[in-house]
């Protein structure tokens, strides 16, 4: 089955970019906005809606297939691309990578997505955001060609065993929201709230203070409202806030989560991205290090990496090092997905776990297509998206989920 012609359409994203480096460097907050001037590369405003391209592939037989072009919230950041605008690509799109799509037999998906992950326009690699998109599109476009779902091409071609049971979700949340916070504890959503934590004064408290109130009161409610048996794991992103709260010194950091361990009560407690160094070499360095020390404290805390560890390559440095408990596969950054399935596999087969993650900033597409690579690839939980509104995102996932499972075991008796 042949791609006979290829569409690209610009559309919205789930979510906005955020200019992370603006925000730290002390933009002065405005509504949900900032005032300042925008400093990574690729930003217009330090706040601003994101845009995407969805990538449709018409086969022979009339059917399309289709996956969107999408980046992070926080891109141009510890190494990512710049944050990626449709209308800058959008030619391109249409013109050189529309014939290099054209005329693919689809039949098999594995090596078509290797070979336009490392495509070159004008000598460079193109945009992690493109080869997003154009992987995705393949993907569904010999799951079409085979009559089979997306979750049974992965694990054909990449020799793997299918779920059996839904992966767990960590729901991501606004911090402030208490209306949110509650509908996830009532759906029972096995990891919460995902809360970003970007600003030391605002959201940390110059003593800690603030982020020790928010877990003890996501754990007072959890045991307020939730069922008996109800026994989520909390989560916080911290944006490299701990770091810069103890001057980047491991051993006043361990011993504040060693405080926020005890406010988390019954609950786990995952903490991702405490620090943010200046270079790769010492993010690993810290990491593992943050990790040996709680494991000496007797600390019962999660580290999940994620600046720093964007590609496949970096996620295998991560894993070789032992550098954390967990790694956050933030999927629009390693480009091509069959990356992000090769990332997952290799996680798990060196002993380190793995959050099958993305942004709020993707597509419904994005999301369905990553939660068949879940199905497939079985990481540790995946991350709820797109947007940051909750609901939405578990319904697609939790449902897209039951639909494949139903599907296999139908099919199976």
């Amino acid at each position: 089955m042949r791609v006979k012609q290829v569409i690209c359409a610009p559309g919205r994203s789930g979510y906005m970019h955020r200019d992370l480096m603006a925000i730290k460097a002390g933009a002065i907050p405005d509504g949900g906005l900032y005032r300042g001037k925008a400093v990574s590369p690729g930003y217009t405003n330090i706040v601003e809606p994101a845009t995407i391209i969805s990538v449709m592939l018409v086969l022979e037989d009339g059917q399309i297939a289709f996956g969107d072009c999408a980046d992070v919230i926080l891109a141009g950041v510890a190494g990512r691309d710049p944050a990626f605008n449709a209308r800058d690509h959008i030619d391109t799109m249409r013109g050189e990578i529309a014939d290099a799509l054209r005329g693919r037999d689809v039949v098999e998906f594995r090596r078509h997505a290797e070979e336009m992950d490392n495509y070159s326009h004008g000598g460079r690699r193109l945009h992690t955001a493109i080869l997003y998109g154009i992987t995705q599109a393949l993907l569904h476009a010999t799951a079409l060609s085979r009559k089979q779902t997306m979750a049974e091409v992965i694990a054909r071609e990449y020799g793997c065993t299918i779920a059996t049971a839904p992966i767990p979700i960590l729901a991501s949340c606004h911090k402030d929201d208490a209306g949110q916070l509650d509908r996830v504890i009532l759906k029972r959503v096995e990891l919460l709230p995902h809360g970003s934590f970007q600003i030391v004064s605002e959201h940390i408290g110059l003593q800690g203070e603030k982020l020790i109130e928010f877990v003890r009161r996501i754990a007072g409610r959890i045991k307020q409202i939730g069922a008996a048996d109800y026994q989520p794991r909390i989560h916080v992103d911290l944006y490299g806030t701990l770091g810069e709260l103890f001057a980047m010194k491991i051993e006043p950091l361990a011993d504040y989560l060693g405080k926020l361990r005890e406010e988390a009560g019954a609950y786990g407690l995952l903490v991702e991205s405490p620090l943010i160094a200046q270079t790769q070499e010492e993010q690993i360095e810290k990491f593992r290090g943050l990790r040996e020390l709680l494991k000496t404290k007797g600390i019962a805390v999660g580290l999940i990496a994620d600046e720093w560890c964007n590609t496949l390559a970096d996620i295998k440095l991560f894993a070789d090092a032992a550098a954390s408990d967990f790694v956050q596969i933030k999927t629009p950054d390693l480009g091509g997905i069959n990356n992000t399935i090769e990332a997952v596999l290799y996680c798990k087969s060196h002993g380190m776990g793995a959050c099958l993650g993305g942004t709020a900033n993707e597509t419904d597409q994005s999301t369905r297509i990553s939660t068949h690579m879940g199905l497939a690839c079985r990481p540790d939980f995946m991350l709820s998206k797109p947007g940051l509104g909750a609901d939405e995102a578990l319904m697609i996932q939790t449902n897209e989920m039951a639909r494949t499972l139903a599907i296999l075991q139908a099919r199976a008796t």
